[in-house]
């Protein structure tokens, strides 16, 4: 029985839809989770602590990403992805239910932390994880727009979760958001894992699933030796993930903190993430035509020269200024995510892909992304320069132009070697 390609494209996208909710729930209440478990903190500090947790959950990822990976490519690609939205679902609930550090003090910052670590860890198999499995099944003429679909699930999961602290926000007291409103998203999500476990328990493995767990090949050997696909998924994947998580969670927590009505951020920034969800099957399609290299010079460049103009509307504009200067970078950064996820599939070759392409991308996002909030804060804390953020993503996206430009195009390479 042949698995059509809806339910390949469904089950890639709610694993994906459901972690990166998670993370943008976390993300998006970063100021009141930090008045919750570090009360003890001056606000600013909350803030930096907040948002170190939230690091956290992207240095578990390589960890995740080594041992899932290996269950990816010695077990078969369908294992991992059931397993990796169990652990998941299974964290993001008991975050939900953490009693503060006023009801069993320093105990309730070191489970949030060992929570969110299990959060990372599991996220270090299932995005990759998925990337690998829709493009491999895709035919080669679509590989791009079909492993779109995993990038697309990430930004559904952060509108559901700037929806929900929008509504959350809106319709509750801050005395109530602080109590129980930031708990609902948490709880609630555990829809998400009902609805995914459904949809990947029939699904058929892959070809080059199967393929890779007859060979078997020593796993630090092929780790070494993948080092320039690791180098090269750096140069796409970092300057692209830093901006982002600057544009959609630093800048809107930022401006959410400032003492104004934080809903109006909150409904300009989930208007935004529309832009970027409909750019990703665009970047993915149009890669297909164009060449997933020579797409990807072009908008990276183009990311460099808004980030400047665009992080100074979101600092310091009225919301309809903030959502122009979100929408600014979301068309190039949205076409970005679209075509990475095949571009950086392709570059890895089949006998350890899923656990070396996971574990470089994993560390590119510990290194640039999920950091990318935490040094934020600190640069406009340490340097008093609002801007300063922009400067750092333009330094990433040097080192990607000079890593692409010594690239070859990815489009035309079979997966099955």
């Amino acid at each position: 029985m042949i698995q059509s390609p809806r339910r390949t494209v469904l089950a890639g996208l709610i694993g994906n839809v459901m972690e990166w909710f998670d993370f943008a729930v976390y993300g998006y209440f970063a100021s009141v989770i930090g008045g919750q478990f570090f009360p003890e903190s001056s606000p600013g500090a909350q803030q930096l602590l907040t948002f170190t947790v939230f690091a956290l959950g992207f240095g578990a990822r390589p960890i995740g990403s080594l041992v899932l990976g290996a269950i990816g490519d010695r077990i078969g690609r369908r294992a991992l992805l059931v397993l990796s939205i169990a652990l998941m679902g299974g964290a993001t609930l008991l975050i939900g239910l953490l009693p503060n550090y006023a009801t069993i003090g320093v105990a309730a910052p070191i489970l949030l932390v060992a929570l969110r670590l299990l959060q990372g860890f599991s996220v270090g198999g299932e995005f990759t994880g998925s990337m690998v499995y829709t493009t491999e099944l895709a035919p080669a003429a679509t590989r791009g727009l079909v492993s779109s679909s995993a990038a697309a699930g990430v930004t559904l999961g952060f509108i559901l979760g700037s929806t929900c602290a929008w509504l959350i926000h809106t319709l509750l007291e801050p005395e109530q958001v602080a109590a129980f409103g930031w708990r609902l998203p948490f709880i609630g999500s555990v829809a998400f894992l009902v609805a995914g476990r459904w949809l990947r328990r029939g699904l058929h493995e892959t070809a080059q699933g199967l393929q890779a767990a007859a060979l078997r090949p020593p796993l630090i050997a092929s780790l070494v030796s993948d080092w320039r696909p690791m180098l090269q998924t750096f140069g796409i994947v970092a300057m692209t993930n830093a901006a982002y998580y600057v544009s959609f969670t630093y800048a809107v927590d930022r401006r959410s903190s400032q003492g104004v009505d934080s809903s109006d951020y909150l409904f300009a920034n989930t208007l935004s993430l529309f832009v970027v969800l409909f750019s990703k099957p665009l970047g993915g399609w149009l890669s297909d035509r164009l060449g997933r290299r020579r797409l990807m010079l072009l908008l990276t460049f183009a990311t460099m020269v808004l980030i400047l103009p665009a992080l100074w509307l979101m600092l310091t504009g009225a919301p309809w200024q903030f959502a122009f200067g979100q929408v600014l970078v979301a068309i190039p950064l949205g076409m970005s995510l679209g075509l990475q996820g095949a571009m950086v599939v392709e570059i890895f070759p089949l006998r350890t892909r899923v656990t070396s392409m996971s574990f470089a991308y994993s560390v590119t996002l510990a290194l640039a992304g999920g950091t990318a909030p935490l040094v934020s804060a600190w640069l406009v804390e340490r340097l008093g320069q609002p801007l300063a953020p922009a400067w750092y993503i333009i330094g990433y996206g040097v080192v990607g132009l000079a890593l692409l430009w010594s690239m070859q195009e990815t489009n035309t390479r079979t997966l099955n070697q």
